[in-house]
């Protein structure tokens, strides 16, 4: 059977997650996140973003938390600033735009958004006569396993601030990117205006917990949630959840497991010559290898081809999870070897120039 390199959520969840459902499987709790599983959730979260006052919701899916937040944020009118690589951009079947938002992107090399890129977004005319922008989605890590450092995240925020903009951060792997740049829940929670906090993708058999860190925009959100289906009858399921993940910083030694196998992936591909597509900074790799190379790995591995570059190169993506065997890890390396040229793969851009 052939490893998956495909994702980070191919796997069930966490044993002690399963264990925690087990032992609380046949304790009568209140319906709609009213549990005791829940509250307890909610309870750690608030501690860990070190602010009492954030709204803490427990959703089922990336997409949904997505749809719920900017939803619920935006007018008819106004519209919300994506980089081009943003997953509302690209893998959501126009989920944001079927709520009558429109998208406005900027093309991002590494995936990320820049003071720059936003403000040229702003410049707009004739004055009510196109979108208004008001709200800038970042994704931490980025759909291209980049991350943000304090600085950047910093510079957006008082920027937003400044232009009556707000800042939203989908944390699908919001753990990983935070165990690779040093920052808390308690820099994010300070740094943005609402962001959700990845279980899928994290260790858990699934959710999101939304957390709505400005004042304004926690009045009525739950109203949101329940309009839109989201607001589930047996919310312990993600209560007991993200009380496990939550609990001896579980969540967070799991994301360092998943990038610790990515680095280890990524430092193999350079010591052998490989390129990459952008930097490789959490539990997604994005190598640059010949056709002919990927051919012979997918004989073992599964794996996204991401980009064709040329007609003899493609850009593959690699995702680690909280799960991956180093051993698979070791195989993978072992084979990659066995298909690798003296000089590795190199990328050749359009205008001749090799990088």
């Amino acid at each position: 059977m052939k490893y998956k390199f495909l994702n980070d959520y191919s796997e069930g969840c966490h044993p002690l997650i399963l264990e925690n459902l087990a032992k609380s499987n046949l304790s009568q709790q209140a319906g709609y996140g009213n549990d005791e599983l829940s509250a307890r959730a909610v309870s750690k979260i608030k501690a860990a973003c070190e602010n009492e006052n954030v709204d803490v919701h427990l959703v089922a899916g990336g997409t949904l938390a997505n749809l719920l937040v900017i939803a619920a944020l935006l007018k008819p009118y106004e519209s919300v600033i994506s980089a081009e690589s943003g997953h509302i951009n690209t893998h959501e079947a126009g989920a944001i735009e079927a709520t009558g938002h429109k998208i406005e992107y900027v093309r991002s090399d590494d995936g990320k958004l820049s003071v720059s890129g936003i403000a040229r977004l702003l410049m707009k005319f004739p004055k009510y006569h196109t979108v208004k922008p008001r709200l800038v989605y970042l994704s931490n890590s980025t759909e291209l396993g980049t991350v943000y450092s304090r600085e950047e995240l910093e510079d957006i925020y008082h920027y937003c601030s400044k232009n009556d903009l707000l800042v939203f951060i989908d944390g699908a792997r919001l753990p990983m990117a935070l165990v690779a740049s040093g920052l808390s829940l308690a820099d994010i929670s300070g740094l943005c205006d609402v962001f959700y906090i990845g279980g899928t993708k994290c260790g858990a058999l699934l959710g999101e917990a939304i957390v709505v860190v400005n004042p304004a925009l926690q009045i009525d959100f739950q109203y949101n949630i329940k309009q839109r289906g989201a607001m589930l009858a047996k919310g312990r399921v993600l209560g007991a959840q993200f009380d496990t993940l939550f609990t001896d910083d579980l969540i967070f030694n799991l994301a360092r497991h998943a990038n610790a196998m990515a680095a280890k992936i990524a430092t193999a591909f350079q010591n052998l010559g490989y390129r990459f597509l952008c930097p490789a900074e959490s539990n997604q790799v994005f190598p640059i290898l010949k056709y002919s190379q990927i051919k012979k790995l997918a004989e073992k591995y599964e794996f996204f081809e991401w980009e064709e570059l040329d007609e003899d190169h493609s850009a593959l993506r690699l995702v680690t999870s909280w799960a991956t065997p180093e051993e698979a890890v070791d195989r993978f390396l072992k084979d990659l070897k066995s298909v690798t040229p003296v000089a590795a793969a190199r990328r050749v851009i359009p205008s001749g120039d090799t990088l």
